[in-house]
């Protein structure tokens, strides 16, 4: 049993600091963004598909709720997830306040702005201890039916999106850029 925990705990800390640096440190999908020409960024390739703008300001929104979630709560303040006035099962008003925002930045101030999100992210994530980062119920913002502990709401909040929309880029500048 003590063998499973410790190999359990050093697979989440490998998995701490993949994430970090994979978000952080993510040229991948940021590249992706340099040769599309600011006359493009609102251009969609399908109805159903996002601009690039969108792509940028879907990550945006959601690193900045993220962050919101955590300075509200040590502020003492009531946090409301997924954002005020919005419940998990109806995330399209979230998105489209998102995309008025965020959609008016240029690309290069979009992807600036991520960076510097992504940087507090990390900063914050660091001052974090194990059981903060990793054991469910460490934040009200956290608790809800899911239970899920702090890195799983980061993952899917910042690296899940930055690699599926990677391929969706890559798949509008084909479609836009190279068709």
């Amino acid at each position: 049993m003590i063998r499973r925990w410790l190999a359990l705990t050093y697979y989440l800390y490998a998995l701490r600091l993949a994430a970090l640096s994979h978000f952080y440190f993510n040229p991948l999908y940021l590249a992706e963004f340099a040769d599309i020409a600011e006359a493009d960024k609102h251009r969609r390739a399908a109805p159903e598909g996002k601009t690039p703008a969108e792509h940028l300001a879907y990550q945006l929104g959601w690193t900045g709720l993220l962050l919101q979630w955590e300075r509200d709560e040590q502020a003492g303040q009531t946090v409301h997830t997924p954002a005020e006035g919005y419940k998990w099962n109806n995330l399209g008003g979230p998105y489209q306040q998102f995309y008025r925002q965020y959609g008016s930045l240029s690309l290069q101030e979009a992807q600036a702005r991520l960076r510097g999100q992504a940087a507090q992210i990390c900063t914050w994530l660091e001052t974090l201890s194990e059981q903060e980062l990793f054991e469910p119920n460490q934040r009200r913002w956290a608790n809800n039916q899911a239970k899920w502990p702090i890195w799983k709401w980061v993952h899917i909040n910042t690296v899940a999106p930055f690699t599926n929309f990677r391929a969706h880029i890559r798949k509008w500048k084909k479609q836009n850029l190279h068709g």
